[in-house]
Formats: structure tokens, C-alpha cells, sequence
């Protein structure tokens, strides 16, 4: 299997497939309350099968070119994923997400492997638009899109029902070629 280092500090980023269903619902059990707090992961991936399952559908997404799904690892421990939710080649538009556990959380890795993934569908596949949706009550993932320079494009008010309670969603997305000039200032910073 392959892995790209996020860092000097163990961390990866990797591909996850339906045999790391075990090792999927382990990292959820460890932070099944915090991650869901404002996904609905923590409700779907609640045994073996439901994780397999859940996994299978990224696997399935994948092989028809409108999905996937990366693991994070800290020390080869999985403790989180990223995913694309949503990958539409024909309109250059996809939405990424995120888990963590909560012992992997503050350390930047959302940060570090959605760069690595932007850079990816930007540059790679052509994609000319990613979003990010966040729960308003959610300030880490919205920190996040910050940190990736998106842009805040709006709210959906009281959309999504999570655990008997309406919340809203922010809609935060970055276009390539915003994605491009902020990395070649990046670059330049470095020099």
C-alpha cells in the first residue's frame, strides 16, 4: 500500500479499502461521541458490517469516478479520513469532508492532507471546484476551509436534522485558480 507523508511527525495520508473496515470502525469507536457531534459517521459506522459497508460505498464511488476515500494515520494508527463526498468530473465540481478522532485532533492533519488532495484534483484531474460544507456550530472544520483559503459562499439554514435538532450548514469552496495563485504564494514564501 502507499502512503504520503503529511509531515515529520508520523503522519499519512492513504487510501482506505473495504479490509480496513476493522481499523475504520475501531478510529470511530475511539471518537465516536466527538466525531459525532456534527456528522452523522458516528450513527452509520456502528458495527463490522455497517463499516464495511460504509467503506464499500467509497470503494464503489471510486470505481465509477464520484468518490473517495483516504485515511489518515498517525504513527500507522488510522485516526481519521478524507474523503469527496461528491466528485462530478463532467462539471469540474466536487465536495470534500473530513473525520477525526478526537486524540488526533489540533494537530493541522485535516489541513495537511486536504493539501495534498486539492492539489491533487486540481492539478491532476482537472477539477475547477472544491466545497466544503460545515455544520455553523462546527469551528474547527470551519477553521479549516479558512486555513485552505476558501471562501465562506453562504449558509442553508436549519438543513440537515442531526440527533432530533435542525442545524445549518456553511458552504465554503476554493476554485483552481485561486487554489494556484495562493499555492505559488506559498511557494514563494519558502524560498
Amino acid at each position: 500500500m502507499y502512503a504520503i507523508s503529511l509531515g515529520d511527525d508520523g503522519a499519512e495520508l492513504c487510501p482506505l479499502e473495504v479490509w480496513h473496515a476493522e481499523e475504520v470502525l475501531a478510529s470511530v469507536d475511539r471518537g465516536r461521541e466527538f466525531i459525532g457531534r456534527h456528522v452523522g459517521l458516528a450513527d452509520v459506522v456502528t458495527d463490522l458490517d455497517s463499516a464495511r459497508a460504509w467503506v464499500k460505498g467509497y470503494a464503489d464511488r471510486r470505481a465509477v469516478d464520484g468518490g473517495a476515500l483516504h485515511g489518515i494515520r498517525l504513527d500507522g494508527t488510522l485516526v481519521g479520513a478524507l474523503l469527496f463526498r461528491v466528485w462530478d468530473t463532467p462539471s469540474g465540481v466536487c465536495e470534500a469532508g473530513c473525520w477525526l478522532e478526537p486524540a488526533a485532533a489540533g494537530r493541522g492533519l485535516v489541513t495537511r492532507g486536504m493539501r495534498v488532495l486539492l492539489d491533487w484534483a486540481f492539478e491532476e484531474r482537472g477539477m475547477h471546484r472544491v466545497e466544503w460544507r460545515v455544520s455553523t456550530a462546527n469551528q474547527p472544520s470551519i477553521n479549516v476551509a479558512r486555513r485552505l483559503g476558501m471562501t465562506r459562499e453562504g449558509v442553508l439554514r436549519e438543513n440537515y436534522p442531526h440527533h432530533g435538532e435542525r442545524t445549518s450548514t456553511e458552504i465554503w469552496s476554493v476554485l483552481a485558480p485561486e487554489w494556484r495563485t495562493a499555492r505559488s504564494g506559498d511557494a514563494q514564501h519558502t524560498r
